[in-house]
């Protein structure tokens, strides 16, 4: 058997990796399925109008791309980018293949994080030459590492006067970590600490430029990566970042936002295929990132986890910016016939590119043909008892993107402090925060003041297609008086609405009550399969989370009912509510973190009542890098000086907001049970 038939017999199983574990769920739909998808569409539909950042000329482009270049690493979990620590290389063996020289290596990316690889020679070859970083993508491979599956491109790189490393992914290689932290292993505080496998990938890929760059037979300015699937990815990632590759060849790796999301396609990828979209970008925008650097966009035209339409919005897309630049010429795209699997016509097209753009050759491109090599004798470590007792591969998700420190402020700069907190908060985990008033909807004749006091079957337009029950009780409002104060009870999933747990009656004492299921809750609960975990996936890429949303329910809830008060109030139709009202806030558990952010956002609340309380954002809820900024005690302490309520809350990490409250001289504001 040949190479080329066992690569193309394997790759079905990298495709397997992804879309085999993730079927669509063949359960009637849920109501908040359907509101969701709408939602979703609707925001990509939004996005897909800011490729380049909205760049129409050349100047235009270069002016904003060195903050784009900062937010694309950001988003990758690489800003401010990492020590490059040393690489601490160690060739275990050799092998003597044909007229090629296998070298079995590994290098670490940073103290612990082990990459390991087959770099692929020349034998008699002399002087400095260029050199291809082979990126893998999902095969299966074992301990062997799913190096061994694409070593026939090592080969066919060495055989034409080409230097080729292949290397490990951390998933799949010698010694695996995890890609499927928020596929199916329910690990939501990678969202929460901005962290991506796909990070972990880019950065390995930087580091084997470094390897390749520090040997004296590699010519630094003919520098190549390619791969496919989610090497294809890691291909559009390293060139991405890393300037010194001179030509990439993506191969079935990356597809748009109305593909990944609007049309669910992410439901057939893993995370290492995903960065956190914190800055809500176009998602072709990555790959504008490598022109005008010569780049041919390889796909399949039966691929069904890299669907041909959106093949054709990022070509498209990708030569509006190569235009730009002048250099139509070195971007282009190769597409063959059949699903996802390397086919010899891929191969050659892929080989034909690179030695056009990196050895000036265009000659004709025979495809690989040579016996392979049995998977153990390409091992790095050949033996189980020879693997690195210190390495970090299995955990790294825990150390590779920094948390914040949880330092309190000095009593002297609190303001500023709390000043600098909060930017950090709107901009990394709530980007683009809307200040409009939602819209209240009456399933019953009623006029909609009478149908809100009076607690009739409303709905709350919260967000442009995110409809919400409200339900509205005054059985605890003082009778014949004013009501001073609205209670808003966030439910939490299996609590209903209409009836208050008798720990928060204290709290509603002379209120309105108003519960709010936020969204994925009762009425409009989504459909949750883990794998593939749709909605709060997908959510991440428009730059979300779907706890953000949660907290945006609650606080435009807010916002509505103060403006509901100021246009009751003057004109006396329905005089209950008083010009001086409080709006208090009631959650418990990660119901109580969702309710304090509302109140950290939002200026139409003034109190908040926090029951058992998570102590981590790793615990839950999950917002976007909140994790880099500050952890659960010190978003509590970011609501002084309003009013707090910590109940149920003796650990002692919560000294901590105890201690911000009294630094910002509101110590009397809160009070513990």
């Amino acid at each position: 058997m040949t190479s080329r038939a066992i690569v193309v017999a394997i790759l079905p199983l990298l495709a397997g990796m992804n879309s085999g574990l993730a079927q669509q769920p063949t359960a009637k739909p849920k109501p908040g399925d359907l509101m969701m998808d709408r939602y979703l569409a609707d925001q990509v539909r939004i996005l897909s109008q800011r490729f380049l950042d909205g760049a129409k000329t050349l100047e235009e482009w270069q002016a904003r791309r060195p903050r784009l270049k900062q937010e694309y690493l950001d988003m990758l979990g690489l800003w401010p980018m990492p020590e490059r620590t040393p690489l601490h290389v160690s060739v275990t063996g050799t092998l003597a293949h044909d007229a090629v020289t296998i070298e079995k290596l590994h290098f670490q990316s940073r103290p612990g994080l082990y990459v390991t690889g087959n770099l692929y020679r020349p034998r008699h070859a002399q002087g400095k030459l260029p050199a291809v970083l082979y990126v893998c993508g999902h095969s299966s491979r074992g301990r062997d590492g799913n190096k061994t599956a694409f070593q026939d491109h090592g080969m066919w790189f060495a055989t034409n006067g080409y230097i080729c490393l292949i290397i490990d992914t951390l998933q799949l290689g010698e010694i695996p970590g995890v890609h499927h932290g928020t596929y199916r292993e329910g690990r939501w505080w990678w969202q929460a600490l901005g962290y991506t496998p796909a990070g972990v990938e880019c950065w390995n890929g930087i580091r084997a430029i470094d390897y390749l760059l520090g040997r004296s037979d590699v010519d630094a300015e003919r520098i190549a990566v390619t791969g496919i699937s989610g090497g294809g990815a890691s291909t559009v990632w390293i060139a991405a970042a890393d300037e010194r590759v001179k030509c990439a060849v993506p191969v079935s790796g990356m597809s748009d936002l109305e593909s990944y999301v609007t049309n669910k396609v992410i439901n057939g990828h893993c995370d290492c295929m995903f960065l956190v979209n914190t800055y809500r970008w176009e998602w072709t925008t990555i790959a504008a990132l490598i022109a005008p650097r010569p780049m041919l966009f390889c796909n399949s035209d039966n691929d069904t986890i890299f669907p041909m339409d959106g093949n054709r919005r990022i070509i498209a897309r990708l030569r509006q910016i190569y235009q730009m630049y002048g250099k139509a010429d070195l971007v282009d795209d190769y597409v063959s016939h059949g699903g996802h699997a390397y086919r010899p016509d891929l191969r050659i097209a892929s080989f034909k590119w690179i030695n056009k753009h990196v050895k000036n050759e265009t000659g004709q491109v025979t495809d690989a043909d040579f016996k392979p090599i049995p998977g153990n004798d390409l091992r790095v470590f050949a033996e189980d008892e020879e693997l690195p007792r210190d390495s970090l591969n299995a955990r790294i998700d825990q150390s590779f993107v920094g948390r914040a420190k949880g330092q309190p402020p000095q009593a002297a700069t609190f303001q500023e402090w709390r000043a600098s907190l909060f930017k950090r908060v709107q901009d990394q985990s709530f980007r683009e925060w809307s200040t409009h008033i939602p819209q209240l909807t009456i399933k019953q004749s009623l006029n909609w003041e009478v149908a809100l006091d009076a607690g009739a079957d409303t709905s709350l337009e919260t967000e442009a297609g995110v409809s919400l029950p409200i339900t509205t009780i005054r059985e605890y409002a003082e009778k014949n008086h004013s009501t001073r104060l609205i209670l808003i009870y966030v439910l939490n999933p299996g609590e209903r609405a209409g009836t208050l747990p008798r720990w928060a009656e204290p709290f509603a004492k002379g209120s309105t009550v108003v519960f709010v299921p936020p969204r994925g809750v009762g009425a409009t609960a989504w459909t949750r399969n883990s794998p593939p975990n749709y909605v709060e996936r997908a959510a991440a890429l428009i730059g979300h989370t779907a706890d953000r949303g949660r907290v945006f329910d609650i606080a435009t809830t807010a916002r509505f009912l103060r403006s509901f008060v100021k246009r009751m109030v003057p004109n006396k139709k329905l005089p209950v509510y008083h010009e001086d009202l409080s709006i208090r806030i009631v959650g418990k558990g990660a119901s109580a973190v969702l309710a304090a952010y509302a109140g950290i956002l939002e200026q139409a609340i003034d109190q908040v009542v926090a029951v058992d309380p998570p102590t981590s954002h790793e615990e839950g809820p999950c917002f976007l890098n909140i994790l880099r900024i500050l952890d659960v005690p010190e978003a509590l302490g970011l609501l002084a000086p309003k009013r707090l309520w910590l109940i149920d809350a003796g650990n002692k990490t919560f000294d901590r907001t105890a201690e911000i409250y009294r630094l910002a001289g509101a110590g009397d504001k809160l009070e513990r049970k």
